[in-house]
């Protein structure tokens, strides 16, 4: 029996979010616990899956609180290796009046750029099912290094494996750097989750279609996924297209973590119903499931320790059929 559903590698980080403004007209921040792949695991867990995270925190009072907070969420933090000299990566997030977000990071450099090769917990890897990772972790070395590596081990012991890109622009020395890590994801993976932005970005349409087309000529992609924010989202499998409505939010408070909860949420369904054979229904089934998570994150502050109930999910699913 495999020991984890997912094993995930990545950042972990500090999200000051905009939480009100002071008596003096300051802006309040709140510290939330943050990092695409442990969102991803936090709502994996919240699905009732079994998850562990490989990454790296400093040695300091933001690295206690996230290990405190993602070991609540029910993951795995044996590979949650600690930096002595370099402090916690931290990100500060403005709202726009959208809930769009706008990041500003302090991560230069940041404990999790400092994962190194020898601190891969290579058993988290071969224990699971699928392994997740996106490009923040190939940003700049020895983090870069470290992931390769994990990729070989996963590959190895024939795990799925799943990506997320989540380009963050401001973190790269060059697009180009971003763009070569980014292809270099898109070579090794079996599910790719990949937001409208970032296909613009590598093909340089807005037509999803012909992008993805232009990446499942170069790539092997068996499974694709593109959100589309407002505009909901498509799988790509096989000669299927799929697309699925949105849940539209009257009280979205920001956008963060809402791409994470999307991907947890399609990773679950591969996870109890595999990926051979996927029919139109399922891919709809699944689509919609995602949507409705994703829907639900944007309603709240933060995303790691306030990720929706699979029956809060259904519940949505139901009024929105009525």
């Amino acid at each position: 029996m495999d020991t984890f559903d997912v094993a995930a590698l990545g950042e972990l980080l500090i999200d000051f979010t905009e939480n009100g403004v002071s008596s003096q007209g300051n802006p309040l921040l709140e510290a939330n616990p943050g990092g695409a792949p442990c969102n991803v695991l936090a709502m994996l867990s919240r699905l009732g899956k079994r998850t562990a995270f490989i990454g790296k925190i400093g040695k300091d009072s933001f690295g206690r609180q996230l290990r405190e907070a993602v070991r609540g969420c029910g993951i795995d933090v044996s590979g949650l290796a600690e930096d002595e000299r370099v402090h916690t990566t931290l990100a500060f997030v403005h709202t726009q009046p959208d809930g769009d977000r706008e990041f500003s990071f302090y991560r230069d450099p940041g404990a999790d750029m400092m994962l190194g090769r020898e601190e891969i917990r290579e058993d988290l890897i071969r224990g699971a099912r699928i392994f997740h990772f996106g490009t923040l972790s190939s940003t700049h070395e020895p983090a870069r290094t470290a992931t390769r590596y994990a990729l070989q081990v996963a590959q190895e012991s024939g795990c799925l494996i799943s990506f997320d890109p989540n380009l963050r622009e401001p973190l790269w020395d060059s697009l180009e750097d971003a763009r070569r890590e980014i292809e270099y994801g898109l070579s090794v993976c079996d599910i790719l989750k990949i937001s409208d932005n970032e296909v613009e970005f590598l093909t340089g349409t807005a037509d999803y279609e012909q992008g993805v087309a232009m990446l499942r000529e170069r790539f092997r992609l068996p499974l694709v996924f593109v959100t589309l924010g407002k505009a909901g989202s498509m799988a790509f499998y096989g000669d299927l297209v799929v697309k699925a409505d949105p849940f539209p939010q009257e009280h979205t408070v920001e956008t963060t973590g809402a791409g994470d909860t999307f991907a947890a949420c399609a990773l679950n369904y591969i996870l109890e119903h595999g990926m051979d054979d996927l029919t139109r229904e399922q891919l709809m089934e699944l689509l919609t499931f995602a949507n409705a998570g994703a829907s639900l994150i944007t309603t709240r502050k933060g995303a790691l320790k306030v990720m929706p109930t699979k029956e809060e999910i259904r519940n949505l699913i139901r009024e929105d059929a009525v």
